[in-house]
C-alpha cells in the first residue's frame, strides 16, 4: 500500500505542545519544561507557509527549501519496523508529535522479508544484545496479551503464534554445545531443554534424526507475521492523526539535514517533496543507514562513518503447503554461527569459498499463520542487489531437504506457481550490535539501525530505547553496547 507526500493521514494540531498543558517532566532532555526549544509550536497544515522561522540551511547546501513545510516533534526516516515501533513508541508515551518518512513504502526492505520468528533459542545469555532481546521479547508478549484483553486473536491481528523453537544438531560437537546452551538459558530464566535423538523425532516426527542428533528446544517461543504486524501498527499510529500527532510520507526519499543559519542545530529533513522541521530527527533506515548518512553529512564539518552493509537474504516460500507436518519453529547450529559472522557455507565443506561474496546457507523452516511453509535462509554481501538468484534457491531448498527427506520427492520446479521468494538486505555491522544513540556533534540526531537478522526481535525494546533517549527519561537496560560515539568514525 503506497501513500502519497500529501498523505490524507496529516492534519493541523488543535492541541499543541506547550509548557502550559505540561507534556513531559522537566528532566526530559529534549522536550522538557526547562528547554523551551519547539515547545510552543504548532503543526503547519499543507497549505501553510512557515513565515516566523529563521530560513534554514541545508547541510548540502544544494536544495531548496519547500513552500509546504510541516513541523513536527518527532521525524523518523525509515518505516520499517524499527521506524514505525519508534513512532509507536513516541505515540503512546507522550504527546509530542511524528512523521515518519520513507523513500519506499513498509514492507518493501528487510522487515517484509523475514521469517518472523521472535526467537530466544538462537541467543547467547549476557552477550551485548541479550538484555535488548529479552526487553522487546517481554514487549512483545504484552502487546499480544494487550490484543486478547480486547477480545481480538494474535493469530489474526499480529500472525503471532507460539510455536516453540528447536536448535538443531547432528554431531557429538553439536550437542554438547546445545547441552551448554540449554543450561545458559535456564540459567537466564528461560524454559529450555535438551532434546536427545528419540525425544526430538517425538517432535517432529518428518525431521531426519539419527543417534547424534538432538537439540535445544525453547516452547515458549513465539513467531510472527511481519505484514500482518506493520499492518496493524501503522493502523495504531494513524489513529493519532486526527490529534494532528501522526502523519507518514511514503515514495519521498529524504535529500538533506536542515540546520539553523546560525548553529550546526539541525531542525528538520527535506525532502523530494517537503520541508518537514523537527526537534529530533531519527535516522532508522536500514542498510540504507550508513550511505544516507554519508550523503546527508557530506559537505558538513561532521565526520562520520556508519559502517553499516547491506547483506543479502533469501527466503522460500511455499504457500498453501500441506505435504510436510512441522510442529515448531527450526533452525540448524549453523545458523548461530551464520547469523553472527562466521561465513563459510554450510551446504558441503567441498564447495569453494568465494571470498566477495562471502555466501552462507542454513536451514531454517517455519510454517506462518496462513500455513505457507518459509525456508531459508542465506547471507550475502552483494551491495545493494535485490535480484533473485535461482542458485541459491535450489541451495536452500537442497538443504532443506538434507533436514526433511520428504521434500526430497518434489523437485522444486514442482512449485513455479505456489512459490514465492522474498529478498531482504539485512543492515550488517561487524560487530554484531545495533546501533543505537544520537550522533557526535549533533545531539538532535538518532541513530537506530544495524540490527541485522533480528529486527522484528529487537524492535520494541529499540523503539522504548530511542524515546527514552529522545525524552531523557531512564532507560530500562543499558544502551551503553549500542553507542554510535567508537563505532562510527
Amino acid at each position: 500500500m503506497a501513500y502519497s507526500a500529501s498523505s490524507i493521514f496529516y492534519c493541523p494540531n488543535p492541541n499543541p505542545i506547550s509548557p502550559k498543558n505540561g507534556v513531559v517532566s522537566s528532566s526530559n532532555k529534549l522536550f522538557g519544561t526547562k528547554n523551551s526549544f519547539f515547545l510552543g509550536s504548532k503543526l503547519v497544515s499543507k497549505t501553510t507557509r512557515i513565515t516566523t522561522r529563521p530560513e534554514p540551511v541545508t547541510l548540502s547546501g544544494s536544495y531548496p527549501i519547500s513552500a509546504e513545510s510541516r513541523s513536527f516533534d518527532v521525524v523518523i526516516v525509515g518505516a520499517g519496523i524499527i521506524g514505525l515501533t519508534i513512532a509507536r513508541q513516541f505515540l503512546i508515551g507522550s504527546n509530542l508529535s511524528v512523521a515518519v518518512v520513507d523513500k519506499a513504502v513498509p514492507c518493501s526492505g528487510a522487515t517484509g522479508a523475514g521469517q518472523g520468528y521472535i526467537w530466544m533459542v538462537h541467543k547467547t545469555p549476557g552477550s551485548d544484545t541479550w538484555e535488548l532481546a529479552m526487553r522487546s521479547r517481554k514487549l512483545w508478549e504484552m502487546l499480544a496479551e494487550s490484543i486478547c484483553d480486547q477480545g481480538l486473536n494474535p493469530l489474526e491481528v499480529l500472525g503471532w503464534k507460539k510455536t516453540g523453537s528447536l536448535l538443531v544438531g547432528r554431531t557429538p560437537e553439536e550437542l554438547d554445545m546445545l547441552r551448554r546452551r540449554v543450561k545458559q538459558l535456564s540459567e537466564a530464566g528461560l524454559q529450555a531443554e535438551c532434546l536427545c535423538s528419540s525425544d526430538l523425532l517425538l517432535e517432529e516426527p518428518e525431521l531426519m534424526v539419527g543417534e547424534d542428533s538432538g537439540a535445544a528446544f525453547l516452547p515458549d517461543d513465539c513467531q510472527l507475521d511481519a505484514h500482518c504486524t506493520v499492518a496493524f501498527i501503522e493502523r495504531a499510529n494513524r489513529h493519532f492523526a486526527s490529534e494532528g500527532r501522526y502523519a507518514e510520507f511514503y515514495n519521498d526519499p529524504v535529500t538533506c539535514l536542515l540546520r539553523s543559519g546560525s548553529s550546526w542545530e539541525v531542525e528538520g529533513v527535506q525532502t523530494t517533496k517537503s520541508t518537514l522541521y523537527g526537534k529530533a530527527i531519527v535516522v532508522a533506515a536500514g542498510s540504507w543507514s550508513g550511505s544516507l548518512m554519508h550523503d546527508l553529512l557530506r559537505d558538513s564539518n561532521i565526520q562520520l562513518d556508519v559502517p553499516i552493509k547491506p547483506r543479502k537474504g533469501q527466503l522460500l516460500v511455499l504457500e498453501n503447503f500441506k505435504s510436510l507436518q512441522l510442529n515448531h519453529g527450526l533452525m540448524e547450529v549453523g545458523y548461530v554461527d551464520h547469523q553472527t559472522g562466521t561465513l563459510f557455507p554450510t551446504i558441503s565443506a567441498s564447495e569453494p569459498y568465494d571470498d566477495r561474496q562471502a555466501l552462507s546457507v542454513s536451514m531454517t523452516a517455519t510454517l506462518d499463520a496462513m500455513g505457507n511453509l518459509l525456508l531459508g535462509s542465506s547471507r550475502q554481501f552483494v551491495g545493494f542487489s535485490s535480484e533473485v538468484d535461482e542458485s541459491i534457491t535450489n541451495r536452500i531448498w537442497k538443504r532443506a531437504g538434507e533436514f526433511f527427506p520428504k521434500l526430497q520427492d518434489f523437485p522444486l520446479s514442482c512449485f513455479s506457481k505456489s512459490r514465492k521468494v522474498r529478498i531482504g538486505l539485512r543492515p550488517y555491522m561487524l560487530d554484531g550490535k545495533p546501533v543505537i544513540g544520537s550522533v557526535p556533534g549533533l545531539s538532535n540526531v538518532f541513530l537506530a539501525t544495524g540490527h541485522e537478522g533480528g529486527g522484528l526481535s529487537m524492535a520494541l525494546g529499540t523503539a522504548e530505547m530511542v524515546a527514552d533517549m529522545v525524552l531523557g527519561n531512564p532507560g530500562t537496560i543499558d544502551h551503553a553496547p549500542f553507542v554510535v560515539q567508537g563505532r562510527c568514525c
